[in-house]
């Protein structure tokens, strides 16, 4: 009696581990029919892939400094396409323009060399790009959706492809225009009317000019000093601060940077956020120029546009 339990307890522990290991089994079947499912779709046209940047312009609403009257020219700003990949049925990538990153999503044509490359659609800046690829460059046009949320709604653009790389010895050229246009402000000038012999003011408009200094001091290569900084003005301050990011392919949302970035032949904008890219020396030279910056003052001059 004390056998035939003892073999009874031994079949049904078998065979509850039998059906376990079944339970097991069938599970892994299943994960493994799921993971059969996941197909890889290919990619394809991958000599396509990379940055493509230069020349984003469209028309807009202008004041003319002297009459008051309202013209319409021309702006032309920077941007970067960034293809990342292409299936049979998608492209996927990025757009990148005065400091806003955007994903986009299309298709791409083969026979014809051109792409539909759609943003999202829920940010007011969205819209569409029309594209043809010749060689390395790309030309067309950008649309926007909501036509009334944006001063141009048609662009053209240029672009070229090229290969970003962080380079500390990136600087600005020589021949850099050194005024800041974008950040004009008023003064009070008087003068001796020779008729009346009385003192006469009149307003007038001046901009911000940086030094020859922005030429000589780099803070991607050499560890900044308090002597270094002391007598700059603080257009040079900022300049040398944010030659560090343009170094890292920042996209500047402030008109003031990207006007003496783009001057350069070596800028191309990547990123809207580049921190993590920074060495250390870099940060720290960021940190000391901030100090800097936040009590240091401006030359101002008039200059003809």
């Amino acid at each position: 009696m004390k056998t035939l339990h003892y073999t009874l307890s031994v079949s049904l522990t078998f065979l509850l581990l039998s059906c376990k290991k079944d339970g097991q089994n069938s599970n892994l079947s299943q994960d493994s029919l799921l993971s059969k499912k996941e197909v890889v779709i290919p990619e394809i046209y991958k000599q396509y892939y990379g940055i493509y940047t230069g020349d984003f312009a469209g028309k807009e609403k202008m004041i003319d400094e002297g009459d008051g009257s309202e013209y319409e020219g021309e702006i032309n700003k920077r941007i970067s396409l960034k293809i990342n990949r292409i299936t049979k049925d998608s492209v996927y990538g990025q757009s990148i323009v005065n400091g806003h990153q955007r994903p986009f999503q299309g298709i791409f044509n083969e026979p014809t060399k051109s792409f539909i490359l759609d943003e999202p659609g829920n940010d007011n800046s969205d819209g569409r790009f029309e594209i043809k690829l010749s060689n390395d460059s790309l030309t067309g046009k950008w649309t926007a959706y909501k036509k009334s949320f944006v001063k141009s709604s048609i662009k053209t653009l240029k672009l070229t492809k090229k290969e970003f790389a962080y380079n500390p010895n990136f600087m600005l050229d020589e021949d850099s225009n050194l005024v800041d246009w974008s950040n004009p402000k008023d003064f009070i000038e008087k003068y001796t009317d020779e008729s009346t012999g009385k003192i006469e003011s009149y307003t007038t408009q001046k901009n911000r000019i940086a030094s020859d200094a922005i030429f000589k001091l780099n803070a991607s290569k050499q560890k900044l000093t308090e002597k270094d900084l002391k007598n700059l003005r603080k257009l040079d301050l900022e300049i040398i601060k944010n030659a560090i990011f343009a170094r890292h392919g920042y996209s500047f949302k402030k008109d003031t940077y990207r006007y003496f970035f783009e001057q350069t032949d070596w800028y191309i904008p990547v990123s809207n956020n580049v921190d993590k890219e920074l060495s250390p020396m870099e940060k720290e030279n960021v940190a000391l120029l901030n100090r800097f910056i936040q009590y240091a003052e401006d030359k101002y001059d008039s200059f003809g546009r």
